[in-house]
């Protein structure tokens, strides 16, 4: 069997928790089936570049230019499997040009992000019509958690409920660990003896940057942000006056502004005191995940797929989104950060709960069985 997986990132352009999914998931699957790649960029894949024509057009159409391209491209598999909406249609018509089937895994849905009108503009309406059109005729939906297959049939009505799969992401427990300081968190400006709060994220609505950002004036410790790659120059502007603000008021406060190497990130999680996950959308959130499979725990919002990785009171704390989340959000934390002991507690039932249930190779056995029912 020859899959062939269609993404927008693929290593070491990964960006997201999309891209951290499709690297880990292919290392996986390629251990029982052949795996082609087809991406937007990165090493080792086959990389499709938008046409040169639109270079002054709206992204969606620069995206779509790329889709064309790549189902061109994929003939000689027999199950394509295409991962956001920016690959959906590049499965969805290389399925009717070669006459396979099209399987879709939704890591977020674009009627649940109207967000991204600021990003795209006109181009929103696109990527919207972009991923209807794919799921409403894939062979199969994979969603990777339970929260997410409700949120796919309340986006999408339409849909078969018998095609729609759950096989959640998963986590290299082997990479994502916990590790000893070699002096990265000194580097960044961080007292390692010190109470640690972080957040790993892009800077876009989605991801509660601005919710943390005020409510952590109220938190005792450090706070470390690791976020990059705003949505749009305003949402960028808006963060950058929040974080001037909070580093006017207290001490303690590191913007890293860059994408940090991997091995970097996975130090500062495991030397972290917790860490937070503000999102008000979050199908699964691997991040949390990379998180308790270091040890650290985790506050995050009560929303999508996140209730089924963080255990409330087990492995960390859930907080609901609404009118006074900043200060739930803080209360959630403040304790965390004035007792690391039970921080500590935290996240060793975290790193429990990642190896015994997150596994990639389960998860790739699982997502094979997907492609053998649409045969």
């Amino acid at each position: 069997m020859r899959i062939g997986i269609l993404t927008r990132e693929w290593p070491p352009e990964i960006y997201g928790g999309a891209g951290v999914h499709v690297e880990y998931l292919t290392r996986s699957l390629r251990t029982l089936v052949d795996v082609d790649v087809h991406s937007f960029g990165g090493d080792g894949a086959t990389v499709h570049a938008p046409d040169p024509g639109l270079a002054q057009a709206n992204a969606a159409l620069r995206t779509l230019s790329v889709d064309l391209r790549m189902a061109a491209a994929v003939g000689g598999c027999d199950v394509l499997h295409s991962h956001t909406w920016y690959a959906d249609l590049a499965g969805h018509l290389g399925a009717m040009l070669h006459d396979v089937p099209h399987v879709v895994t939704t890591h977020s849905l674009e009627p649940h992000r109207p967000w991204k009108a600021e990003q795209l503009g006109g181009g929103y309406r696109i990527s919207s019509w972009a991923e209807k059109a794919a799921l409403h005729d894939a062979a199969a939906v994979i969603a990777v958690s339970n929260g997410m297959a409700a949120s796919i049939l309340d986006a999408y009505p339409g849909l078969d409920p018998g095609r729609i799969h759950v096989v959640h992401n998963g986590i290299d427990t082997s990479e994502y660990r916990p590790v000893p300081s070699t002096g990265v968190l000194e580097r960044l400006g961080i007292d390692e003896s010190q109470p640690l709060a972080i957040f790993i994220g892009r800077i876009t609505r989605q991801k509660g940057v601005e919710a943390l950002l005020r409510s952590a004036a109220t938190w005792p410790g450090q706070l470390l942000l690791c976020a990059s790659s705003p949505d749009t120059p305003e949402l960028g502007t808006a963060v950058s006056g929040l974080v001037a603000d909070l580093q006017a008021t207290r001490p303690g406060v590191v913007w890293v502004s860059e994408m940090l190497p991997r091995h970097e990130l996975i130090e500062c999680l495991s030397l972290a005191t917790v860490f937070v996950c503000p999102s008000i959308y979050e199908p699964l959130g691997i991040v949390n995940l990379e998180a308790m499979a270091c040890g650290t725990a985790v506050v995050a919002s009560r929303v999508g797929g996140i209730p089924e990785v963080v255990d409330d009171g087990v492995s960390g704390h859930l907080v609901d989104l609404g009118d006074g989340y900043d200060e739930r959000l803080a209360a959630a934390v403040v304790p965390l950060l004035s007792d690391p002991a039970r921080a500590a507690d935290l996240g060793r039932a975290g790193r429990e709960r990642a190896v015994a249930d997150f596994g990639w190779d389960a998860i790739a056995a699982r997502t094979v069985e997907v492609y053998r029912a649409v045969l």
